[in-house]
């Protein structure tokens, strides 16, 4: 009869590895800590004794759950497809789980956010909403020890948390000088939300990059919108309403950008013939939109893998980072066939 093969443990990782049980233990959920030879050698004793961690084991000793927490304002926005998928693919790669949740649904989501995090169901959380009342998190750590935050995508000004999010104000700029630069004087903006700090660092980008050229922006060629192709669709209407009309639009988002687009299409405005048109994201429609957008591209993937690993090392070693970690990422002007020359000189003055 044979007897059944024994498990390997992780004495048998450190005897074949030549070292310690604490260092092995290291190299695995830490391998920061440890060198680049000894990861080698611990990798390769895991690979010939067949070891397995196993994580439920260790998070009932350690009193973790091995999963992160990330918490955004609208599951629905395309946007945050490839972030998410980032971030999953981040926190596997250290043998962390991830739980979603939505925050659109307002107070019912905050509860259960506060759940996940008293009851050690998540060890960090991960916040794509800057709009969130962080005064929540407080009283999550009045009643156990202060919890891991990474805020990414949107900024909470003074809140004091690690943030990785890309230059909003600055890729406005650049997407509007692409106008200018075209020859357009006209330009309006079809804003984000009012209180949306991203929106707001769009809009002042915009302003900067006429008051560089020498333009004055116009009040009434700014639209208001919410980020959603319904509000693009919308802000068509008015535009066609408009005495005298931009040749031109930098839209805060992809998304408003191209419902504009589609607006301006129903009253046979032609683009980029009749008006050229930026948006901001490159979501995966953008190329294949007609006319294909032009569009400022956020590194998303990078945001989410670089939040999800701040969060993570946070998690396992609070003084591996920095007292304020604060990454910026550079967003990319992509150029493709809704944008264009205006049709005739453009002096800037309305006619």
């Amino acid at each position: 009869m044979n007897e059944p093969k024994k498990t390997p443990t992780i004495q048998d990782v450190a005897r074949f590895a030549k070292v310690s049980t604490a260092t092995v233990s290291r190299a695995l959920s830490i391998p920061s800590k440890v060198s680049e030879a000894t990861r080698a050698r611990v990798s390769e004793a895991v690979r010939v004794t067949g070891y397995t961690l196993n994580q439920t084991a260790r998070s009932l000793r350690q009193r973790t759950a091995r999963t992160i927490l990330v918490a955004l304002p609208d599951i629905r926005n395309p946007f945050f497809s490839s972030i998410l998928d980032a971030i999953e693919r981040e926190a596997t790669l250290r043998g962390y789980g991830v739980l979603v949740l939505n925050l659109y649904f307002g107070r019912q989501t905050v509860v259960q956010l506060r759940d996940f995090l008293l009851s050690n169901r998540a060890d960090g959380l991960l916040l794509l909403d800057g709009a969130f009342d962080v005064s929540q998190l407080q009283v999550v750590d009045e009643q156990r020890a202060p919890v891991p935050v990474v805020v990414a995508c949107e900024e909470i000004p003074k809140s004091g948390f690690h943030t990785v999010l890309t230059d909003n104000g600055e890729a406005a700029e650049r997407a509007t000088r692409h106008l200018i630069d075209l020859g357009h004087r006209r330009i309006g903006h079809l804003l984000g939300p009012e209180h949306n700090i991203v929106a707001r660092e769009r809009h002042a980008g915009f302003n900067r990059a006429l008051e560089k050229a020498g333009l004055k922006p116009v009040a009434e060629w700014c639209l208001r919108g919410n980020f959603e192709m319904e509000s693009g669709f919308a802000a068509a209407g008015r535009y066609m309403s408009l005495p005298h009309r931009p040749t031109a639009f930098f839209a805060a988002n992809d998304e408003s950008a191209i419902g504009f687009l589609s607006g301006l299409r129903q009253y046979g405005v032609t683009c980029p013939r009749d008006i050229s048109i930026v948006g901001f994201d490159d979501l995966g429609v953008a190329p294949h939109y007609d006319p294909p957008l032009t569009t400022m591209r956020q590194p998303r993937e990078a945001l989410g893998r670089m939040a999800a690993e701040a969060l993570i090392d946070m998690i396992e070693d609070p003084n591996m980072l920095p007292s304020s970690l604060r990454i910026v990422l550079r967003s990319e002007l992509v150029v493709r066939e809704s944008t264009g020359r205006p049709a005739a000189p453009d002096d800037g003055a309305p006619s």
